[in-house]
């Protein structure tokens, strides 16, 4: 897919996210909010946030248990890791699964944007080996589809907070920005 491709791509994913937010029944936006909301915030489009990688996969795959806003805790599957570079330093982000049959993976992180730019609590990613890998079985790890976790727009919902070990100590200026309620 082209440079151009892909942040059309984006950009359509957006606005779709944008009206599901506003119109939809399910959206984590409290109704008495959707008729003032104006859509989400977002860093500009990235390509340096942009990461065609191996999935390192863990030979002793171990259950991790995470602590979510509401008190419970939530098990996760510590399937692989994902190493990459940012302005010539490395840093590792492990993806975590909860049915490995599925071929998906859950990269929650923390940043140095948390708290200012973007949500505190950190936020997500979700990869889906049908349409987030390259035709050589590569994954696209791509920092500009970063979300907020719903629990960031209301307190309906409960989401997991972020292991330590994904706390990068670099600015992620990609993806989704703080939501600001209307």
């Amino acid at each position: 897919m082209s440079e151009n491709d892909w942040i059309k791509k984006l950009e359509e994913l957006r606005r779709e996210k944008d009206i599901f937010f506003k119109t939809h029944p399910e959206s984590p936006i409290p109704p008495e909010d959707r008729g003032k909301f104006k859509g989400l915030s977002y860093f500009p489009i990235n390509p340096k946030f942009r990461f065609i990688l191996e999935l390192r996969e863990h030979p002793d795959k171990k259950v991790i248990h995470v602590e979510d806003t509401a008190g419970q805790i939530r098990s996760f599957l510590r399937w692989g890791e994902f190493v990459f570079t940012i302005d010539g330093k490395e840093y590792r982000l492990q993806a975590y699964t909860n049915d490995p049959k599925k071929g998906e993976v859950f990269v929650p992180f923390k940043d140095l944007t948390n708290g200012k730019e973007t949500y505190g609590a950190g936020r997500y990613i979700d990869l889906y080996y049908d349409k987030d890998t390259t035709a050589d079985g590569k994954w696209i790890l791509d920092f500009n589809q970063a979300y907020n976790p719903w629990c960031a727009y209301s307190t309906r919902y409960a989401c997991p907070f972020i292991p330590p070990e994904n706390w990068l100590n670099v600015q992620i200026t990609a993806g989704e920005k703080n939501y600001q309620k209307p």
